[in-house]
Order: C-alpha cells, then sequence, then structure tokens
C-alpha cells in the first residue's frame, strides 16, 4: 500500500507542480523510469501511465515557460550527437522491413531523448544537478536495497523473475553506472550522513551483478574499481573511503562469483556456450554492417536477423554488445553518432577531472562521477545489449549539464578591463 500511495502522490502532486515549475517534473520522471513503480511493487501498484501523465505535465509545463535556454555551450556535440542518433534511427525506422517493431523503438527513444534535451534547456544551477544525482543513486540504491532482501531471503528476483523486463546482464549495467555514480557522490559530500548513505547505496548496487552472476557487469566493476581509485582524490579520507570500499567488494564476493568470473578468461577450447555465442552473434553484426552500412537492417531487427539464419533453432538472439548491435540495426552512422554522445562526454569530463582549480573541487567529482559511470557502462554494454536501460542517459545528462553551466559561467567571467575600462599599457620593454 506504501508503495501505491508513493506513487499516486508523485503521479498526480507532480504533473500539477511540473505544469508550474517543469523541473519538478524531471526529477520525478527520472525517478519513476528507474524505479519502474508497477515492477517494484507488482502485488499493489497495478500497470498506469504514470510515467506519461508526469511527462505530459512536465512537456506543458516546459512549453509554458518558453521551452527553456537552447545555449548548450561546451555540451553541444554530445547533445546534438544524440538528437542525430535518434534522428538517424527514425529514418532507418521508415525503410526498416517490419514497422512495428521498428517504430517501438523509436517509441521508446522518444521517451529518453526528449526529456533528456528537455533537462538540458533548463538545468542552471549546481544545486540541481546534485539533486539529480541523488534521485538517481537514491532511486537506484532503493532498487538494489529490494533486490538484496530478496537474494538474502532465498529468492534470486532478478534471476527468476527479471525486473521491469530486463534479465540479470542488462540491469547490471545499470548497476555498474550506479555504484560508480553512489561511490563519487558520496566523496563529495560534505553532510556525514548523506556521505554514508551514498556509499551504502554504492554497496548494494555493487552487489548486485555478483549474486545474479553476470560476467559483463563483474568486468564493468573492476574497471568502475581501477578508474576509483586512479580518480580518486589524494587525500587520506578518500583512501579510506576507496579502501573499504574494497573490503566490502571482497566480503561479497564468494567462490561462486570468482569461478563465474574465471570462464570470462577461459581459452578457447573451455568456452562455455554463452561466451561461444557471443563470438558468433558478433560476427553476425559485422554481416549486417557489411550488408547495409548506411540505414542498418532496421531499429530492433538484429533477433530477426539472427533468428532467421538458421544457427539458432529460429530463436531470436540479441547481439549481447550495445555497440555492435546499434551498428547492425542503424548502421555505421548510427554507431557514430551513439559513440559520439557517450565519448564526447567521456572526453569532457577527463578534461574537468583535470583541472587545478582549487574551488573547481566539487566540478571535479561530478566529472569523476560521470566519467567512472559511462566508461564502466560502455564496458559492460560490450558484453550485452542494453538500448533500454536509462540510467546512462541520465548520468551522462549530470554530466552535459556541468558542462553547459560551466560555459555559462565562462561567458560571464569578462576581463577586469571590459567593464567600462581601457586595457592596461603594456610594461615599459616589453615586445610588443
Amino acid at each position: 500500500m506504501k508503495g501505491l500511495i508513493f506513487t499516486y502522490l508523485l503521479t498526480y502532486g507532480g504533473a500539477i507542480a511540473s505544469l508550474l515549475e517543469p523541473y519538478v517534473g524531471l526529477l520525478i520522471y527520472v525517478c519513476f523510469a528507474l524505479l519502474s513503480p508497477e515492477s517494484m511493487w507488482f502485488w499493489s501498484v497495478p500497470a498506469g501511465n504514470y510515467s506519461r501523465i508526469v511527462a505530459v505535465a512536465m512537456l506543458t509545463g516546459w512549453a509554458a515557460h518558453g521551452f527553456g535556454k537552447w545555449n548548450f555551450g561546451r555540451a553541444s556535440l554530445p547533445v546534438y550527437a544524440l538528437i542525430a542518433w535518434f534522428g538517424w534511427g527514425v529514418v532507418s525506422a521508415l525503410l526498416a522491413p517490419n514497422q512495428e517493431i521498428a517504430w517501438t523503438w523509436v517509441e521508446g527513444k522518444f521517451k529518453i531523448v526528449l526529456p533528456f534535451v528537455m533537462g538540458m534547456t533548463i538545468i542552471r544551477s549546481t544545486r540541481q544537478l546534485r539533486q539529480i544525482a541523488w534521485v538517481i543513486v537514491g532511486t537506484l540504491g532503493y532498487v538494489a536495497y529490494d533486490l538484496n532482501i530478496s537474494y538474502w531471503a532465498g529468492f534470486n528476483r532478478l534471476v527468476l523473475m527479471k525486473y521491469a523486463g530486463m534479465d540479470n546482464n542488462t540491469f547490471s549495467t545499470a548497476m555498474v553506472a550506479g555504484t560508480a555514480a553512489a561511490y563519487f557522490l558520496g566523496i563529495s559530500e560534505t553532510v556525514m550522513w548523506r556521505r554514508w548513505l551514498a556509499f551504502v547505496c554504492a554497496a548494494l548496487m555493487f552487489h548486485v551483478p555478483m549474486f545474479t552472476d553476470s560476467r559483463g557487469g563483474m568486468i564493468g566493476l573492476m574497471v568502475v574499481g581501477i578508474m576509483a581509485f586512479v580518480l580518486t582524490t589524494k587525500q587520506p579520507k578518500h583512501y579510506f573511503a576507496f579502501a573499504l570500499a574494497v573490503i566490502i567488494a571482497l566480503r561479497l564476493a564468494g567462490p561462486g562469483v570468482w569461478a563465474r568470473f574465471e570462464t570470462i578468461f577461459a581459452p578457447e577450447d573451455q568456452r562455455d556456450d554463452s561466451a561461444e555465442s557471443r563470438l558468433i552473434l558478433w560476427g553476425q553484426c559485422r554481416e549486417c554492417m557489411m550488408l547495409e552500412p548506411i540505414f542498418g537492417i532496421g531499429p530492433r531487427h538484429f533477433p530477426k536477423y539472427a533468428a532467421a539464419s538458421g544457427l539458432w533453432d529460429k530463436s531470436e538472439k540479441e547481439a549481447h554488445s550495445l555497440w555492435l548491435q546499434t551498428g547492425a540495426e542503424l548502421g555505421f552512422p548510427g554507431m557514430i553518432f551513439l559513440s559520439t554522445f557517450y565519448g564526447g562526454i567521456v572526453i569532457r569530463m577527463w578534461q574537468l577531472r583535470r583541472s587545478t582549480d582549487p574551488d573547481d573541487a566539487w566540478s571535479r567529482d561530478m566529472a569523476g562521477l560521470v566519467l567512472t559511470s559511462i566508461v564502466g557502462f560502455a564496458v559492460t554494454a560490450s558484453f550485452v545489449t542494453v538500448e533500454g536501460v536509462e540510467p546512462p542517459y541520465y548520468i551522462a545528462m549530470l554530466g552535459a549539464g556541468l558542462l553547459k553551466l560551466k560555459s555559462m559561467r565562462s561567458a560571464t567571467q569578462e576581463p577586469e578591463w571590459s567593464a567600462g575600462r581601457s586595457a592596461p599599457a603594456p610594461v615599459s620593454g616589453a615586445a610588443c
């Protein structure tokens, strides 16, 4: 019953608030996208259009406020790359053999891209970025908590029932990205209870790929751990936090986890069927890219292609690689646009992370959060198709929002003599 009350309050109360302040609607929309109330409280929350109700009110409020500010500054490249990726997908859908499944893909991505773009036009402060970060971490942390409770009670819910239609491998990508986000959010926090809450969320999310035996998730967590160590500010409190995370990780990783992880590096003659099938599927993706290099074979069409090949007893198979399946379905341009979206964020975050400005510590922490999350996600997504997993898009929005705010601040910082003063005269004897 608590879940039902929570869902209704956020849906209808949030819809009203969104008409006046669309940013409120964005927070609730992100929460619902990551939580999926119908899946979390499936016994009490009936299927409904909760996110759609909030979205309609949010977009109405956005329109009433003039559609925000479209000056993205340093974030322009990734933002327009995302728009181009979606637009290329629409063109590919128009040319696709199966229009029904192609337009299902378009509808699903529209629900992600439009809120992302809207969010970029209304984000105007670092306080809002912190709030979005906490919505992401808090929501994913709560889902991880529920899955952990179920697991320790003897029912591995994610493996036996899936969650919001996602299996263990797909959902692990969200947990990898969330683990990195929670760790760096904890590092950036100055309030002690919030810091420890973020670390607890990180531990809960870290454990999910382990008890679901997701090898891609395990590799992603390893990459996140290495990057966190490299990027952690060299202060005793940060080393302590990292050491604590390592101790917890080693404690949670039991013999079964290590046995599963070791199969990743097994020689060719000892690979299991799952590992061997991935290599075959990746080869089929390359076949599709050579067959239709520009527009691809159509959104969500690779499973049909795999089934028609006759290698899988006519059963449909995902490619188990987001990047290769994107190339197969949307062609080389589609893969390039999506890679540019994430890659542009990663490069800019790396540059921000290297800043030495003593007044820019919070921006460096946020850059570390986004950088580590997206790289961890990118590695995990190389072993599983995760087009519908939403946390990486909203974590990328944090990075793009940070770039936008940095651009706005740079634009307002003019040289001292520009405010009605003449430029200082050259020093005597200086070279002209």
